[in-house]
């Protein structure tokens, strides 16, 4: 793996759908995902909770209850950006010069007011 400029990490839903997986094909990506996450100070928005837990109550089954907790140690472990006005904005910049999805670029404007790496 790849040693990253600094400490902080912004997590996507990606990587955490691969640490999540036990899909047998999906090992490595789950180990790398998992060593990601483990030793790195993560970010994360609270758009990715919502991607994660939609994932992982569709695809996982995971019932409410552990859900609830998973969103908990979310909130109690990693630092969670909320949107806010800026966070629009900037997403908005993003779509127009770029030509990115709604969502991809209120992911990418999280991710660059965390002053974090990027990991997707």
């Amino acid at each position: 793996m790849t040693e990253l400029k600094n400490h902080s990490c912004f997590v996507d839903s990606n990587i955490w759908l691969y640490a999540f997986s036990t899909d047998k094909r999906e090992e490595s990506k789950r180990i790398l995902a998992k060593q990601l996450i483990k030793e790195k100070s993560i970010i994360i928005s609270t758009q990715i909770i919502n991607e994660v837990s939609c994932n992982l109550l569709k695809k996982h089954k995971l019932d409410e209850k552990q859900l609830f907790q998973l969103i908990v140690s979310f909130y109690s472990k990693y630092q969670v950006i909320s949107f806010n006005l800026d966070i629009f904005e900037s997403a908005y910049n993003l779509r127009t010069q770029y030509h990115l999805s709604f969502w991809d670029s209120l992911v990418i404007a999280c991710a660059s007011f965390s002053d974090a790496n990027i990991g997707t």
